[in-house]
């Protein structure tokens, strides 16, 4: 329980550092909000007035502390450009983007895995050679190329989804799944090609160790040996390289979207910095630290659930 609450400082403490930073940088890039509102119509009474309004004639530790109390409650300001609560603008947008992100992590676990063993134990000869060629090939393709296969291939093809037509998760959660899948593969293929390889690195240096070599020797099974002791020590520079990959996901997710048209946060991303829309942009930045920073966390408490050695030490 000390080692949870030492985590739980540690993330709050971050994400302060990153609201603080992110409201700081946002502030002096965009200059005077109320100017860039006003336009052409801009009056130094309508200025006044505006900037009155909109809080921005209070000191900056003023103005900073009531956008943090704003954000925690749900109250990310008001978009510049569609001049809606954003939240109201992004909230839909982050349900997409999440369920691929979820979809593509579930992939991620799911193949690498059993892959990382079966690679394992034929690490040695021309077939390892082969593996590693395969881990290679699928590491080296970005993203965007694989999804402008994939609409080719499976949509335009085959006709598997229709590019471009998403039908929306409101108006069809089903056939809005049916169209993420695609685009959850195309951003977990190079990812699962590297826990694989990370997995299996991991399991060949362990076979090498005393203990397994003892066991071998005592009798026991070797596939018993491989799934009892050698998968699960393992498992922990493992789940490390995969709460890494789950920040990775996101910025692969941002990626892919703009190939399959979804409008997740990417797309929106995207369309709010050209409009310069800072606070829609300076929301979306903190949400995905956000993301990154809570990934790392669970990460480290899942290493020490699986390795009490870890546990132990964070709790000295």
């Amino acid at each position: 329980m000390k080692s949870v609450g030492k985590r739980a400082a540690i993330f709050g403490i971050t994400m302060l550092i990153v609201s603080f930073v992110t409201f700081a940088a946002f502030t002096l890039i965009s200059g005077d909000p109320a100017m860039r509102l006003l336009g052409t119509e801009a009056t130094p009474e309508r200025l006044q007035s505006l900037r009155e309004q909109m809080g921005l004639n209070q000191p900056f530790a003023v103005r900073y502390l009531r956008w943090l109390a704003g954000f925690v409650t749900g109250d990310l300001g008001t978009s510049y450009s569609y001049n809606q609560p954003v939240w109201q603008l992004i909230s839909p947008k982050v349900e997409v983007t999440l369920c691929m992100v979820v979809m593509s992590f579930g992939l991620i676990v799911l193949i690498s895995i059993p892959l990382g063993l079966f690679s394992a134990q034929r690490a040695q000869g021309a077939e390892g050679a082969l593996h590693t060629s395969l881990i290679q090939l699928a590491m080296a393709v970005p993203p965007f190329f694989t999804g402008i296969l994939c609409s080719w291939v499976f949509g335009i093809t085959l006709r598997f989804f229709m590019p471009g037509n998403f039908p929306g998760l409101h108006q069809n959660f089903a056939g809005s799944l049916h169209y993420l899948f695609f685009g959850a593969i195309c951003v977990a293929i190079p990812r699962i090609a590297m826990t694989v390889r990370m997995l299996r690195s991991t399991i060949v240096g362990e076979m090498q160790k005393s203990y397994v070599r003892t066991a071998i020797a005592r009798g026991n099974d070797r596939r018993q040996v491989l799934s009892r002791h050698v998968l699960k020590n393992s498992l922990v520079p493992t789940v490390t390289f995969l709460a890494q990959t789950m920040a990775e996901i996101v910025g692969g997710s941002i990626v892919v979207e703009q190939v399959f048209s979804i409008p997740g946060l990417g797309r929106f991303l995207v369309t709010s910095i050209s409009n310069r829309d800072y606070p829609v942009v300076e929301a979306l930045v903190v949400i995905l630290a956000f993301w990154v920073v809570l990934s790392g966390t669970l990460g480290d408490l899942i290493n020490q659930r699986i390795d009490p050695r870890l546990r132990l030490g964070g709790e000295s």
